[in-house]
C-alpha cells in the first residue's frame, strides 16, 4: 500500500477516535450550564446532585479529548508535510486562535468546574460551567473554520518560497466566514448538542429501568429531551443549509451525495440504493423523483451539475459519499422520531414507565456519535482528491521523506494506544454510571457544605 493511502488511513483513524469526544463534552457544557441554572434558580438540591454527577463525565471526556487531539497536530507535521507547508499560514492561525480564545479558556476554568465545588460560591462555580462551555464552543468554532478553509477557500493568495508554492492570508476574517465556515459550524454544534442529550437521556433511562435515583434520573432526563428535539430539528434545518452551499461551492460533492451522473438534469434524492460506479447508476435504489432539485431550487425540473460534468479524476468515491451521506440522514430522522415520541409520551406522563421506549433511549447514545463520524467521512471523502478544494491534491500532500513502513508501525501502534484508551474510557464511565450521583449536603440559604 503506498504511503498517502497509509497516511490518510492513519489521520483518518485517530481523527475518527477523536471526534467521539468533542461532541460530547460541547453538548454536556450546554446542559451543566442549564442543569446549574435551575439550581441556582430554585436551590432545588436535585439539580445540584445533577450538575456535580454529570461534571464528573464531562471531566473523563475532557481528558481523553485531550489525549486523543494532541496526536492529530503533530500528523500534519509527520506525515503531511507538504499540506503543512503549503497552509500552514491559514491553518496555523486558526489553531493558534483555538489554543488561545477556546483551550486556554475551557482549561482555565475547567479546574474550578472540577474541584471548585467546597471552595467557591455558587454563582462562581456557575460563572466557571458557563467559561468552560463557551470555550468548549470556540474549540469548535476554529477547528470547524481551519477545516472549512479547505472545503471553500477565501481570504488568500498563492506565493512562491524556497519550499514551493504555499498560501498566505490576505484577508483575515474572510478566512474566518469562508463561504462554508458558518453553515459547516451550525450543523456541527447541534449534532454536538444532540451528542450530549442523548448521553443524558441514555444514562437517565438506565436508571429508570432498574428502579434506582429515579427522581434524578427523571429530572436530567426532562432536561435532555428538551436539547435533544431542539438540536434534532436544528440539525434538520443545519443539514439542507449545509446542503444548499455545497451545492454552490462543491458540486461534484452533492452530484456524489445522490450518485447524480448526468452532466446537466434534474436530479432524484434517493433513500437507499447501491452505486454501480462502473455502469454510473444506482442499483437496487428507491428515490423521490426531481426532490434534490426541488431542496436546492425549489424547483423540480431544475438542472442540477452531474458527475459526468467533470473529470474522472476529479470525482469523489462515489459509493463511500454516497452511502454514508445516506446512512447520516436516516439516523438524524431516526433521532427526530425518538425526540418527538418521547416528547409525546413525556407530556401523557407516560415515558418514564414505558420500559420498551427506555430500552430505545438507553441504545440511542450511539446514534448521534455514529451520525456524526457519517456525515465527516461524507464531507471529507466527498471533497477527494482534493486536501484542499481546487489547490492542493491530496495525493501530493504527504510527507515524502515518511516511508510505508513508518507509517504502518505507527499506525498499528497508535491502534494499540487508542483501544487501550477506549478500554480506560469506558472502564472509568461505566463506573462513574453504576456508582450513580451522590448526595451532598447543601445548607438551607444554599450555599454548597
Amino acid at each position: 500500500m503506498d504511503v498517502a493511502t497509509l497516511s490518510r488511513m492513519q489521520f483518518a483513524f485517530t481523527a475518527a477516535f477523536h471526534f467521539l469526544f468533542p461532541p460530547l463534552s460541547i453538548g454536556l457544557g450546554l446542559i451543566l450550564v442549564v442543569m446549574e441554572g435551575m439550581y441556582l434558580r430554585t436551590r432545588d438540591p436535585l439539580y445540584h446532585r445533577m450538575a456535580r454527577f454529570w461534571v464528573k463525565v464531562f471531566g473523563l471526556v475532557f481528558a481523553i479529548g485531550v489525549a486523543s487531539g494532541i496526536v492529530l497536530e503533530f500528523q500534519f507535521g509527520t506525515n503531511w508535510s507538504t499540506y503543512s507547508r503549503f497552509v500552514g499560514d491559514v491553518f496555523g492561525s486558526a489553531l493558534a486562535a483555538e489554543g488561545i480564545f477556546a483551550f486556554f479558556l475551557e482549561s482555565g476554568f475547567l479546574a474550578i468546574l472540577l474541584f471548585g465545588w467546597n471552595r467557591v460560591s455558587d454563582r462562581v462555580h456557575f460563572f466557571a460551567t458557563c467559561m468552560v462551555a463557551l470555550g468548549a464552543h470556540f474549540s469548535a468554532v476554529w477547528i470547524i473554520v481551519a477545516n472549512s478553509w479547505q472545503q471553500t477557500p477565501s481570504g488568500y493568495h498563492i506565493v512562491d518560497s524556497a519550499t514551493g508554492p504555499r498560501a498566505e492570508i490576505t484577508d483575515f476574517w474572510a478566512v474566518v466566514f469562508n463561504p462554508s465556515s458558518i453553515q459547516r459550524l451550525s450543523h456541527t454544534v447541534s449534532a454536538a448538542w444532540q451528542s450530549g442529550a442523548f448521553l443524558v437521556l441514555s444514562v437517565g433511562a438506565f436508571y429508570l429501568l432498574r428502579r434506582r435515583h429515579e427522581d434524578f434520573a427523571a429530572a436530567s432526563m426532562k432536561i435532555a429531551l428538551a436539547v435533544a428535539l431542539v438540536a434534532s430539528l436544528l440539525q434538520l434545518a443545519t443539514g439542507h443549509w449545509s446542503a444548499v452551499g455545497v451545492a454552490e461551492h462543491q458540486p461534484a460533492k452533492l452530484a456524489a451525495f445522490e450518485a447524480h451522473y448526468p452532466e446537466s438534469a434534474p436530479a432524484d434524492m434517493y433513500v437507499v440504493g447501491w452505486v454501480d460506479q462502473g455502469q454510473e447508476e444506482v442499483r437496487f435504489g428507491l428515490k423521490m423523483p426531481g426532490m434534490l432539485s426541488y431542496l436546492i431550487h425549489f424547483d423540480a425540473s431544475a438542472d442540477v451539475p452531474g458527475l459526468r460534468a467533470f473529470s474522472p479524476d476529479d470525482r469523489p468515491p462515489v459509493n463511500v459519499v454516497f452511502q454514508t451521506y445516506h446512512l447520516m440522514v436516516a439516523i438524524g430522522m431516526a433521532l427526530i422520531t425518538l425526540s418527538v415520541v418521547s416528547l409525546i409520551y413525556l407530556w401523557r406522563g407516560r415515558l418514564f414507565e414505558t420500559r420498551w421506549l427506555l430500552r430505545v433511549l438507553v441504545a440511542a447514545v450511539v446514534l448521534p456519535l455514529a451520525a456524526a463520524q457519517l456525515g465527516w467521512i461524507s464531507a471529507e471523502v466527498g471533497r477527494q482528491p482534493w486536501v484542499v478544494y481546487n489547490l492542493l491534491r491530496t495525493v501530493d500532500a504527504y510527507s515524502p521523506t515518511v516511508g510505508a513502513a513508518e507509517v504502518t508501525t505507527s499506525l498499528a501502534l497508535f491502534g494499540a494506544v487508542y483501544a487501550l484508551l477506549a478500554a480506560v474510557f469506558l472502564f472509568l464511565l461505566d463506573m462513574k454510571i453504576r456508582t450513580g450521583p451522590v448526595e451532598h449536603a447543601v445548607t438551607a440559604e444554599g450555599q454548597r457544605a
